[in-house]
């Protein structure tokens, strides 16, 4: 897609067009995009199913309802911020007394909407065109353009004094992909951290996979997953420098560093924990440890091993009914015996693809019932933990915790 069919999707043909193929599926494509051509233009006819399938994509990032009226580009619908995640910072910065943003490589406006909505003015500055001309529509489409300015220019030329914090978006991915050196980021990240420490307030969105040694002294690092998925990391200047957390969506539940050494290593209990990504990105999971009174299983695996259920929001938790060592036929006799047919793989620590030894080890006659197998080290040894999630509810662990707490009190 290019300006000028983007620009035609605008026009009154254009947004008839995006009606009538809105939801048309892949396989209706060729028959659709022949019936309309017919009437209209052949590019116009494509632009507006490329957009369709952008918008049916976008979905999942926007939800349906927002997807439906935006539009979008190929790299905006990739690299976009998911909803839920803009969502969380915008409310943070409003808290934080936040009334104005300059929005740094902003693309076609995902953060921007979301900072919009919470009530924060924002300068949007992308220098790509049809980056410019989508965001711009975008506003516009969402009832949003008194509150978003979309500005084409040079992030780096654009002053910021006038607002009241700065976040910024680099680019990081290229022409032959994902780009994991923040000097190679678009603008670098060396940049990116000099302009936010003149901003009163700053965040900078970066890779989830960003060493902590990279973390700067003056910076808060937040860690973020969505539904389990870690989705990025945020640098925050003019907050709590050297604070580590680890934010987990929906909620938010939100887990603080206190910079505790690393949980000793014990014997694999009747419970093994399996931490948030976010969690184990941030190096939280001591923290977790402490709060489930447990250990690791292996020094250079983030499972936490315990001997009673106890409520965290920041860990699943699983009940382990047998230990053995890495053999595919001791497993898969054990699950025979077991009646397993549906078998979940997770692994920490091991080389074996899930889906090849799902394969290899459940039964041909399946069973009615389920379980899960980690692939992990134990004290350095491969290993096979079998469980099961375990069933015990959060509100009755806080209940058991409130007894004992009132125990130890009397």
């Amino acid at each position: 897609m290019n300006d000028v069919s983007f620009a035609s999707l605008l026009t009154p043909e254009g947004r008839a067009l995006l009606d009538e193929v809105r939801g048309t599926e892949p396989a209706q494509e060729l028959a659709v995009a022949t019936r309309l051509r017919r009437d209209h233009p052949a590019d116009l006819v494509s632009a507006a199913l490329g957009q369709a399938r952008l918008r049916q994509r976008a979905a999942a990032k926007f939800g349906a309802e927002d997807a439906e009226r935006m539009y979008f580009t190929p790299n905006g619908v990739e690299q976009s911020t998911r909803t839920t995640v803009a969502t969380h910072r915008a409310r943070r910065l409003r808290s934080l007394g936040v009334r104005s943003v300059a929005d740094l490589c902003s693309g076609i406006g995902g953060d921007a909407i979301a900072l919009a909505r919470a009530g924060i003015r924002v300068l949007a500055v992308d220098r790509d065109p049809l980056t410019v001309a989508v965001a711009r529509a975008n506003a516009e489409a969402l009832g949003l353009a008194d509150l978003i300015e979309v500005r084409e220019a040079d992030v780096t030329e654009v002053g910021t004094e006038a607002y009241d914090a700065v976040f910024v978006d680099p680019a990081r991915r290229g022409g032959r992909g994902r780009i994991f050196d923040p000097e190679a980021y678009s603008p670098p990240l060396s940049w990116a951290i000099a302009t936010a420490l003149k901003a009163p307030l700053a965040a900078l969105k970066i890779a989830p996979g960003i060493p902590h040694e990279a973390v700067p002294a003056e910076a808060e690092a937040e860690w973020i997953s969505d539904a389990g998925d870690v989705k990025e990391a945020v640098l925050w200047f003019g907050t709590e420098p050297g604070l580590v957390r680890a934010t987990l969506l929906p909620g938010p539940r939100e887990l603080r560093g206190r910079g505790l050494p690393d949980p000793a290593v014990r014997e694999v209990g009747r419970y093994l924990y399996e931490p948030d990504g976010a969690v184990i990105r941030a190096h939280l999971v001591a923290e977790v440890a402490e709060e489930v009174d447990g250990g690791l299983v292996d020094e250079t695996i983030a499972y936490i091993t315990a001997d009673e259920l106890r409520p965290t929001s920041y860990a699943a938790a699983y009940e382990i009914t047998d230990r053995l060592p890495f053999n595919v036929k001791k497993l898969k006799a054990l699950l025979r015996e077991r009646g397993v047919g549906v078998l979940t793989v997770k692994k920490r620590g091991s080389a074996v693809e899930p889906e090849e030894l799902r394969k290899k080890a459940l039964p041909k006659q399946h069973g009615p019932h389920s379980a899960t197998v980690f692939l992990t080290r134990v004290a350095g040894a491969p290993t096979m933990l079998l469980g099961h999630p375990a069933q015990r509810s959060w509100s009755a662990c806080m209940a058991s915790r409130g007894r004992r707490e009132g125990d130890d009190r009397t």
